[in-house]
């Protein structure tokens, strides 16, 4: 078998229940739930049993699903799981950088949740915003589609023909039409906020002072930069504070992982949104999903870690 990738789950894929029996299993995730309710209570109580309403603001989608995928991390190393490098989409970078001892489990959830509140500021101060994803079309295609309508920006590089455009909500409407008359399909995404685009540009200011706040420390292992597609280097609190309003290159960061000689994706959190996308850029590589207790068994079966 080749390397081994952790890849931390983003935004939407957020469940009610998420991380209940994970915790039930494993002394280990449960530990890290208290620790979460220790720095912000009622975190894990929104996990279980939160409405999906409440949990669709993002300033409870964020800690909650940080906590969900650092006790899951935490439950896959109890049991002899650990991965060879690391990537997150979107807030899932903070949990990596968590993940990769770059930061403390405390700095971590604490940064996470200024981010959500700073985001969540950013959102409400737009004007009406939102995301599209578009699909069957190049990321050459939809770059120049975009160019032609103004305030709308190519965001998150999911796979090579699924590109997710955020921007005015009016503008949005006039790139879907541009789409469809492409040979495209635009789907409209359950979300109020352009998120990862200039919109967030007073969220990504005002959380580069957050980081300047901590140390950060050399990652344990690789970790992947969701702006730069590359290794974290030395201008990291810049690189996680820019990330907030720059695109998710998380195509090139699959198919460079792939290239360092990666064939097994770990999916760490609810949903199995990245392995999808995963599978979408390289159908041969093998992935893994853990976001229930049976994706955890088999994970330890898989692996031959239980």
């Amino acid at each position: 078998m080749g390397k081994v990738a952790f890849v931390f789950a983003g935004q939407g894929a957020q469940y009610s229940g998420m991380g209940a029996d994970i915790a039930e299993v494993s002394a280990a995730a449960k530990k890290v739930f208290e620790a979460a309710d220790a720095l912000r209570p009622g975190t894990s109580k929104q996990c279980f049993s939160g409405t999906e309403a409440e949990l669709k603001e993002t300033i409870n989608t964020q800690p909650c699903m940080f906590a969900v995928e650092a006790a899951t991390a935490a439950a896959l190393e109890e049991k002899g799981i650990q991965a060879d490098v690391a990537a997150g989409f979107s807030l899932g970078e903070v949990v990596a950088l968590t993940y990769a001892k770059m930061l403390d489990f405390e700095a971590g959830f604490n940064l996470v949740c200024r981010r959500a509140e700073l985001m969540q500021e950013a959102a409400e101060a737009s004007d009406e915003t939102g995301m599209v994803a578009v699909l069957k079309l190049s990321p050459e295609q939809v770059e120049e589609l975009c160019k032609g309508i103004p305030n709308v920006y190519p965001v998150n590089y999911n796979h090579p023909t699924q590109i997710v455009v955020a921007g005015a909500a009016d503008k949005l409407a006039d790139l879907s039409a541009a789409v469809k008359e492409a040979g495209g399909l635009p789907i409209t995404l359950k979300v109020k906020a352009a998120f990862h685009s200039p919109y967030m540009a007073s969220a990504s200011e005002k959380f580069r002072a957050e980081t300047a706040k901590y140390n950060f420390a050399d990652p344990a292992i690789p970790l992947y930069s969701n702006k730069t597609a590359t290794f974290y280097g030395e201008n990291r609190q810049e690189l996680l504070a820019e990330q907030i309003a720059s695109p998710v290159r998380w195509e090139m960061i699959v198919r460079d992982m792939i290239a360092q000689g990666v064939d097994t994706f770990v999916e760490i959190g609810p949903g199995n949104v990245l392995c999808g996308l995963i599978n979408e850029t390289d159908p041969s590589v093998k992935t893994y999903p853990v976001s229930n207790k049976e994706d955890f068994e088999k994970v330890c079966k898989e692996l031959a870690a239980c």
